[in-house]
């Protein structure tokens, strides 16, 4: 240690002060070169040491015993730095690490309260525990912060008491001090006095500083320390582009068995890192670009969030500490994967794709309102081009059941798979493209496209319906199918996951990642979630027949999430087919 040479070297010794005059010069010459962490305004104490050093190799001519005033003047400042001051910023790291760990254990009791059979004793106790371990936390951390400010002003000051006493000895002791050390020195070494005094005041004043943050910081409502103490009107901003903090990783320990681990998380660019207690950098998690994230149900832990990747495969599922959190990731995460950050203005472009989002999910619940409603003034002209995109006009009378979807009209209770592709599952091995492509070939839009989202739902029925001209067919048919599955004992329902892209629907199977159906977005012509049951969605497809015609289908479906954000997907994938449209006829023109 350099503190520990510099003694050693200037050992009180009459017949190695020589030695010890030459090393100690060396060693002053080198402070500059010594990587403090808290390195700030050492330009002045160096110069002063340079200057110090050359006043050490005159005073090298010198062999005479110095060791009662080395030892008093010289020695013990530097033993009760490195005894007192080194040791005290140690103790209070420790102590720091100590509140950190119960923080950490407490949040892990918090993390695992159930969600549906919920304690409120229990819950208190914990959230009372989890205060209490913040509290502490919080307090060793600013004793230590203040610990570390003082230690800044404290060893510039190391070293320069040492040297003081060092010359005054000098000049005390030998009876050729006088010819050595003249009016020049004398004035030097006040001018080294008053600011060795001027950086005392400057740590006194800014430990005051510290003292009077430490008293405001820590005179604040307990509340704040709670966890999710605003969960019922939190402020969440969901225009961020990046984001850290605390989250739970769940690993996989067997087949049925998982860990939650508490790491540091934090966004760079397109990607999610993830930086262990102790490591010196974050290391690659996730590639979040095109990725999609939703919030999931996952052993009844709360505010819970999957990352999906692009080609439908189940990614890490993480959990935050609160639902503010738990929004804001998902929010941030969503943003990054649209590739936003790429931008010259990410932010104004987050609050412009918010913004669009916010005007999407408000009351309308079909593409055909949405685009009404969108455009009140227009005239017959227009609405007659809108007849053409397949957008219905608004009526005044509710049709009839029968108007929309015929009696007796059979229903389908599952997806049923192409021949072709149930063959492949039942030999158990990954399809071979005869043509050398891959998996991920079969849908190249992924790649391309502005919008992937990922949902989980369950499939419940679909039926041929006569109209697509207004959402009253996919309530119908909502009535239908659930009064169906009810007259005949069907609970099983088929998971899939929903990929919404910017030109199709895929039905995706969560376990062999096959595509079980796939529809244009342009043959979707109705969606709407229901009014009362926030969960089932559902969409009516357009297709063209072998006989020249067309036929209508409504699918229904119950998500985990609700409706209308999958009716906020389609909507915004719908639009952007439009405005890609739009400016495919500006390049042609």
């Amino acid at each position: 240690m350099y503190w520990t040479d510099l003694t050693c070297f200037a050992l009180p010794l009459q017949n190695e002060m020589c030695l010890a005059t030459q090393q100690l010069s060396k060693q002053l010459l080198a402070y500059e070169k010594q990587n403090f962490a808290l390195g700030k305004g050492d330009e002045e104490v160096i110069s002063t040491l340079h200057y110090f050093s050359k006043v050490v190799d005159e005073l090298n001519v010198l062999h005479t015993e110095l060791a009662k005033q080395l030892a008093d003047t010289m020695v013990l400042p530097i033993i009760q730095f490195r005894e007192k001051d080194l040791t005290e910023v140690s103790t209070l790291k420790d102590l720091f690490g100590l509140a950190s760990n119960e923080h950490d254990l407490s949040m892990a009791k918090y993390s695992k309260l159930p969600k549906k059979k919920e304690n409120e004793k229990v819950k208190t106790e914990v959230v009372k525990e989890v205060a209490a371990a913040r509290r502490k936390q919080h307090l060793s951390s600013l004793q230590y912060y203040c610990a570390l400010n003082a230690l800044q002003y404290r060893k510039r000051v190391a070293m320069m008491e040492p040297m003081i006493g060092f010359a005054h000895g000098q000049i005390n002791f030998f009876k050729r001090g006088a010819e050595m050390f003249n009016q020049s020195m004398d004035s030097f070494l006040s001018s080294v006095a008053d600011m060795v005094q001027s950086i005392q005041v400057e740590q006194e004043a800014e430990a005051e500083k510290m003292r009077v943050s430490q008293q405001e910081l820590l005179s604040v409502d307990e509340s704040v320390y709670t966890p999710d103490f605003d969960v019922s009107t939190p402020q969440i901003n969901r225009n961020l582009i990046q984001k850290a903090g605390y989250l739970n990783l769940r690993n996989k320990t067997g087949l049925v068995t998982t860990t939650w681990e508490r790491l540091y998380f934090f966004t760079q660019g397109g990607n999610l890192m993830c930086q262990p207690r102790g490591a010196v950098a974050g290391g690659l998690i996730q590639d979040l670009d095109n990725c999609s994230v939703m919030a999931v149900d996952c052993e009844d832990r709360r505010y819970c969030f999957q990352i999906t990747t692009p080609n439908g495969k189940s990614g890490i599922i993480l959990q935050a500490e609160s639902r503010k959190e738990n929004e804001e990731w998902i929010c941030a995460i969503n943003n990054i994967s649209r590739q936003i950050y790429l931008t010259d203005n990410p932010e104004a472009v987050a609050i412009k794709l918010n913004q669009t989002a916010l005007q999407a999910v408000t009351p309308i619940t079909s593409y055909g309102k949405k685009q009404e409603s969108s455009r009140p003034s227009q005239n017959l002209k227009n609405s007659e081009m809108e007849n053409d995109k397949i957008v219905p006009k608004t009526t005044v009378n509710v049709p009839e059941p029968e108007q929309l979807i015929a009696p007796g009209t059979p229903i389908q209770f599952d997806i049923v798979l192409p021949a072709t592709e149930f063959l492949d599952q039942n030999r158990g091995g990954r399809r071979v493209n005869p043509f050398g492509e891959t998996e991920d070939d079969t849908f190249p839009e992924a790649e391309d496209s502005l919008l992937q989202q990922m949902f989980i739902v369950r499939f419940l029925g679909s039926m041929a319906v006569n109209t697509d001209s207004t959402a009253e067919v996919i309530y119908e048919a909502m009535r239908q199918v659930l009064a169906a599955r009810a007259i005949h004992n069907i609970f099983r329902m088929t998971e899939t996951h929903l990929m919404v892209t910017s030109q199709t629907l895929r039905l995706i199977d969560p376990q062999t990642q096959v595509t079980r159906a796939n529809f244009e977005l342009t043959s979707v012509t109705q969606f709407a979630a229901h009014q009362e049951n926030k969960r089932l969605v559902g969409f009516v497809v357009r297709m063209p027949e072998s006989t020249g015609g067309e036929s209508l289908s409504t699918y229904i479906f119950e998500s985990n999430s609700e409706g209308e954000k999958i009716c906020y997907a389609i909507n915004l994938g719908k639009e952007i087919i439009e405005v890609q449209k739009a400016h495919a006829l500006v390049s042609e023109c």
